[in-house]
């Protein structure tokens, strides 16, 4: 068994196999035997695993009978250990064309690639060392299509180990190493209804025939392009075939987006807020959609504050598109939520927030402040109360009292609040608060990329961060230093995105332990996608205006759509979609039952 792969040109001899799980070991059911062996030539590795019926009758397989490892180190140490010694993972199990972008979490090359050249993956799976919770993504079990296998007969899997230098010269040399290598693209991966999307098809050979879902394409200049117009919301799924070489690719049509808020704000207003006498009382609350019933614990990330303040700044968002009197039924729910944030969440004179109802603080959490700020932000927008504005204000002020400057916050709504103050002509608030997203953008610099750990050791939502208050600085200053570290930050920030022909993955980033924290289930386990995601299309799209490059401003809304399967044209949710197959040897691929969290997801596209 291969313990190690180091390239010969990295200057930080980073090993690319993690030695706590074994390379290439091959799980089959009893009646099937397995060998697997590997060759290296220099840089480039190349992995061969037979698999054998040992009966005397035929045995048809299942995708998860047959499971193969392949370790590499996804998993988050320190900043410093974790950019120059640890990877992001990509993986693509699309039949044939199945293939592993492995890219250094601090994007200098060598990176490591890989590339089914025999044999065809339909899934892939984890196992995780829980002791680790969120800072370790598992090993990966990759998982052949079911097969059929005769009496004594073999089947055989091969793949190549190859380093690259980026997503692009990966998705190049996979065509060099794989001569049946199909380069498959979209340009749309979530759509709404009447949008279209074209997918180009760039086979590796000379293909005599091109498909997709059995209508033939025509070639130009080597590529093959179909056009898909958006119709009924829901998965689609187009199966491209390239002569014998047969991949497919995702897509996704949510319900048109106005219509799919109405419905989802309805619905927290008529199923997720508490009305009973009592603490809880105008509350927002985690609703489950298999008991049909809210859900409140004490515990954190399922009590009555934190991330659920997102409901009401989705509604005080979608309220402020609405004709004044129109939503009654909405207004009157927000009114309620407010009342209950004031009186159990936040103390509005100081701008303490706190974690729980109760004006509960007992566990200090920093992130909280900011959401709290965006919500009377968004409420002021919607009612045009001063004493909204000056909450949001107080909230921020506290913030930073207590610390803020070294965190990296989550939804500072540094541009929003500042936009606002300058249209009310507060020149007092507005030069208090620059000031304060001044200094917190310097010390950000001084850091740059020397994260410190936070709740996880090192994640997309402590990079994300970094790069929305420096590039929202530099919108409000124009000082050059802050568009140049904003700039490394989102060179950083773009390596968690997948580039895989699925919207569960395209500009989706790699996020691997909410739906545990946040979820009914209890998983740990990739997440795509995970609302947070959309932090990146946030900075994607600031980063593009800023720069008039539409490349960024269209990758930028691909990242926020992509948490839009979230979202169901009922009005219900779900807080996290745990994609792999199985984790620890539970069956996933599944939305949790909880709705949580996930409404800052949606508001990120009405904003």
């Amino acid at each position: 068994m291969m313990k190690e792969l180091i390239f010969k040109n990295d200057p930080y001899e980073m090993n690319w196999v993690r030695p706590d799980f074994p390379y290439g070991e091959v799980g089959v059911p009893e009646e099937l035997s397995a060998t697997s062996a590997s060759v290296r030539e220099g840089d480039v590795v190349r992995t061969e695993i037979r698999i054998k019926n040992e009966g005397k009758k035929p045995y048809f397989t299942n995708i998860e009978d047959i499971q193969i490892s392949f370790p590499v180190p996804d998993q988050y140490e320190d900043s410093k250990t974790s950019l120059i010694r640890r990877c992001h993972t990509h993986l693509f199990c699309g039949k044939d064309v199945s293939w592993i972008c492995a890219l250094r979490m601090g994007g200098e090359a060598p990176h490591l690639g890989m590339v089914v050249t025999e044999g065809s993956l339909a899934a892939y799976s984890v196992r995780r060392n829980l002791l680790r919770q969120s800072n370790d993504r598992g090993c990966f079990y990759l998982h052949p299509e079911g097969m059929e296998l005769e009496a004594g007969e073999e089947k055989v899997i091969r793949w190549v180990i190859f380093p690259h230098e980026g997503k692009e010269d990966f998705l190049k040399k996979a065509g060099e190493y794989n001569p049946h290598f199909v380069d498959v693209r979209a340009d749309r991966y979530v759509l709404f209804p009447g949008e279209k999307s074209v997918l180009t098809i760039r086979p590796a050979f000379q293909a005599e025939q091109v498909s997709v879902n059995g209508e033939a394409l025509t070639e130009e200049d080597g590529i093959y392009t179909y056009t898909f117009t958006a119709a009924e919301p829901g998965e689609k799924v187009f199966e491209i075939a390239a002569d014998q070489v047969h991949t497919r690719c995702r897509l996704f049509v949510q319900e048109e987006i106005h219509s799919l808020t109405e419905k989802r704000c309805h619905f927290i207003a008529e199923h997720q807020q508490y009305e009973k006498e009592g603490m809880l009382k105008g509350a927002y609350l985690i609703y489950d959609n298999e008991e049909e019933r809210q859900i409140y614990r004490p515990e954190n990330d399922f009590n009555g504050g934190r991330e659920r303040i997102g409901m009401g700044v989705l509604m005080a968002r979608f309220l402020q598109g609405e004709k004044t009197g129109s939503q009654p039924e909405l207004e009157e729910s927000l009114k309620k939520y407010l009342t209950y944030v004031k009186r159990e969440l936040v103390d509005v004179e100081t701008g303490k927030t706190c974690n729980d109802a109760g004006m509960d603080d007992s566990f200090k959490r920093l992130y909280n402040a900011p959401w709290a700020a965006t919500f009377f932000a968004e409420i002021y927008r919607l009612w045009k109360q001063d004493e909204d504005l000056r909450y949001s204000c107080q909230v921020i002020r506290h913030y930073y009292k207590e610390g803020g400057r070294k965190f990296y916050p989550i939804e500072l709504p540094v541009t929003l609040v500042m936009g606002e103050l300058k249209k009310a002509g507060w020149q007092k608030e507005y030069d208090e608060l620059l000031e304060l997203f001044v200094d917190h953008a310097d010390h950000l610099c001084e850091v740059g990329k020397n994260y410190p750990a936070s709740e996880v050791n090192y994640e997309q939502s402590i990079v994300a961060p970094a790069a929305d208050v420096i590039l929202s600085v530099y919108l409000l200053t124009g000082d050059k230093k802050y568009l140049d570290e904003g700039a490394r930050q989102v060179e950083i920030l773009e390596l968690f995105n997948g580039m895989q022909p699925d919207y569960h993955l395209n500009e989706v980033a790699i996020r691997h332990w909410d739906g545990y924290w946040f979820g009914k289930r209890r998983y740990y386990g990739d997440t795509f996608p995970h609302y947070w995601s959309a932090l990146t299309g946030k900075v994607f799209k600031m980063y593009g205006e800023i720069l008039k490059d539409e490349n960024w401003i269209r990758r930028g809304e691909a990242s926020i759509r992509g948490v839009l399967p979230l979202f169901f044209t009922d009005g219900r949710a779900s807080c996290a979609y745990v994609y792999p197959l199985e984790v620890n040897d539970r069956r996933a691929a599944f939305f949790d039952p909880y709705a949580n969290d996930q409404d800052w997801g949606l508001y990120a596209n009405i904003r």
